[in-house]
């Protein structure tokens, strides 16, 4: 078929269904013009396959581009960018449907739609999302089919079952691709989309921040450990140090990213962990104190944080060891113990009394952090997602008036306290706790396990971390934050569906932690074989390997797998057992020898009756044998390869002139 002819019916048909499957993924985070925008090309397309309508002119196709330019800016505000880009794609992808006159057309439709469904997986690229794109690639598939014109593209179904075989056909192979072929760097970075919605921890913190994130169940990082993890009460992952204080937000002083690396030595047990890492357009990793991991551009900070060099904009894995009884910079820079006891010049009078108050009963700082956690304990307190609103001096409101508050609120409060005492103290921000996957056996973080707590500095024994909302509300931090707040029923209020809601119900329950397992798994052994992950897992099959041995697996595994996949399709063994077959070309090579050669094309019957014209002595025997065959290759007579043998022993001795 030339590329030139017309577009077949059934294959715009697939295109349009194609169409429809590849913007389905995308529809979350394109504008809603393009909707419009499809189902007005969709209907000018089949309009102008019926003949009811005109291709679009020269300066209506300008006009449209011109008017789809002006949507993408609008809506993206610029034309550069990954966002704009993948837009602008998409409305390519819809607007060239309207001026498909040939072949070659419908085949640049085809191939934008390919790669449209490469651009799905840059917002999202679940398990769920994976099968899913399996549809319009079969799609498109069907579409490329379709162009053919053949007899059998006419139908769809058969059509649609080609497709989906090619596509079964291939998968061996790209499974072989997948395992062998040797993961590269980008070229260069794409940054995440600005329209998707990134949930976490922030550079600074007011009490309402952390209680906002408890609000959202959204996924924080998976943590999967070798042997046993820690007790629930130890889970705190550190994320970020809060050092400044300017009377209502905590946030983190410049200078502690030029901090150098501090003085830490290992104590206690030791604990080894893989981490997947949800986008979080932050640069901080999630990890327990001390850590130590083996992530090519991440290090220590200044601060006890590991940071990587570039922010996280997709899933990251990383493995981590660390040591939580370490001591922590046992004799810390004066710098750092200045920034660890700034405070605003002005606010909150009365906490700065009671610290100094605190200071003149209580000479040594263990002694007044004992202090101020029992008062928390004592002290009618309550821990809450739905405190009052505070005052202007807000550390006062809370601690003499509201006593009601989020981890946030005691976190900030106490280090306050400390500082106005003159001990040096941080609010550290992570998360704490997660809920454990028994059956995949790995921690799974959410937002709502969001946390505030407080490390002091002594000398000698270095930063020393506590946690006053413990003294306030323990069960908080042994059983999770729906135990927490489950007198006010605030756990999850906005998300009525989450399943993370009704946890009490078994069979649900198991059925929300298997998809988990699912998605951790497919991150862990798909999205994240990349690099190390593919050295390490290669290694194990085949001990040491470098890039020569890479190289040749590749091929020859390559090799190995078209040729089997060419014996699966052509199955030249079925030949060969053709009982029928075999018997009729020994009657060919039998008439061969007496100077008659079957033509191309020329059917049994032909060959015969031009064989009894020149061997007409012979020619009873040679229908017998031709009649024989055709009754049983053509009439449906049961094959019995011992009839045909007979007739042509028959032929043989008819025929005792020639050489058997």
């Amino acid at each position: 078929m030339s590329a030139a002819q017309p577009i077949p019916r059934i294959g715009l048909t697939w295109l349009l269904v194609a169409q429809a499957l590849v913007i389905i993924p995308h529809l979350g985070h394109l504008p809603l013009w393009i909707i419009g925008l499809w189902l007005g090309c969709a209907a000018w397309r089949i309009q102008i396959f019926l003949m009811r309508a005109q291709f679009p002119s020269g300066w209506v196709k300008l006009g449209l581009m011109l008017a789809v330019l002006g949507g993408v800016f609008l809506s993206r505000g610029g034309l550069v960018g990954l966002d704009a880009g993948v837009v602008l794609l998409i409305a390519t992808f819809i607007i060239k449907l309207v001026e498909l006159r040939t072949r070659r057309d419908a085949l640049v439709l085809i191939l934008l739609g390919f790669f449209a469904v490469v651009t799905s997986y840059l917002f999202q690229d679940g398990i769920f999302a994976a099968l899913y794109s399996l549809l319009p690639v079969t799609v498109l598939l069907a579409a490329l089919i379709g162009l053919q014109q053949s007899a059998f593209a006419e139908r769809p179904w058969p059509t649609l079952r080609l497709a989906a075989g090619m596509l079964l056909q291939a998968l061996p192979l790209m499974i072989l691709l997948f395992v062998f072929f040797p993961r590269m760097g980008p070229l260069w970075a794409l940054p995440l989309p600005s329209d998707k919605g990134i949930t976490g921890l922030a550079d600074s913190m007011a009490p309402a921040d952390i209680a906002e994130l408890s609000r959202s169940a959204e996924l924080a990082f998976r943590a999967g450990f070798e042997g046993q993890p820690p007790p629930r009460s130890q889970l705190y992952w550190r994320a970020l140090t809060l050092d400044r204080f300017d009377g209502r937000r905590w946030s983190q002083s410049e200078a502690i990213a030029f901090a150098p690396v501090p003085q830490w030595t290992r104590r206690g047990p030791t604990y080894t962990y893989d981490v997947i890492m949800q986008p979080s357009a932050q640069r901080w990793l999630f990890a327990l104190d001390v850590a130590d991991t083996d992530l090519p551009d991440a290090r220590l900070m200044g601060d006890f944080r590991l940071q990587r060099s570039r922010p996280v904009q997709r899933p990251l894995q990383y493995r981590v060891t660390s040591w939580p009884q370490a001591v922590r910079e046992p004799q810390a820079s004066p710098p750092i113990l200045r920034r660890a006891l700034q405070l605003p010049e002005q606010g909150d009078p009365r906490s700065r009394a009671w610290a100094l108050e605190l200071r003149e009963r209580h000479a040594r700082p263990e002694e007044l952090v004992k202090a101020l956690l029992d008062h928390f304990n004592r002290e009618p307190y309550r821990y809450t997602l739905r405190p009052p609103a505070l005052g202007s001096d807000t550390v006062d409101s809370f601690l003499f008036d509201t006593r009601s508050g989020f981890c946030a609120h005691y976190a900030g409060a106490m280090v306050f306290v400390l500082r106005a005492a003159g001990i040096p103290a941080r609010v550290v921000a992570g998360y704490q706790g997660g809920e454990w996957n028994a059956t995949g056996r790995y921690l799974q973080v959410r937002q709502f396990d969001a946390h505030a707590w407080v490390e002091y500095w002594l000398p000698e024994q270095g930063w020393t971390s506590v946690d006053p909302t413990f003294q306030v509300a323990p069960e908080r931090i042994e059983q999770g934050l729906e135990e927490a707040i489950a007198d006010e029923q605030s756990f999850l209020e906005g998300s009525p569906m989450s399943l993370l809601r009704y946890r009490q119900i078994g069979w649900l329950n198991r059925l929300r932690l298997t998809w988990d397992e699912l998605n951790y798994d497919w991150q862990r052994w798909v999205l994240g074989y990349q690099g190390e992950r593919q050295l390490e897992v290669l290694q194990g099959w085949f001990g040491r390997i470098d890039g020569r041995d890479l190289a040749l697996a590749l091929v020859g595994g390559g090799g190995l797998l078209l040729g089997v996949l060419a014996l699966w399709l052509f199955k030249p063994w079925r030949r060969q057992q053709d009982a029928r077959q075999r018997q009729f070309r020994r009657f060919e090579q039998l008439l061969v020898r007496h100077g008659l050669r079957r033509g191309v094309g020329e059917g049994p019957r032909a060959f015969a009756e031009r064989a009894c014209q020149v061997l007409p002595a012979q020619a009873e025997a040679i229908r017998a044998f031709a009649e024989a065959y055709e009754a049983q290759r053509y009439g449906g007579r049961p094959h019995s390869a011992s009839e045909l043998r007979r007739h042509l022993r028959h032929l043989r001795r008819a025929l005792p002139w020639l050489v058997s």
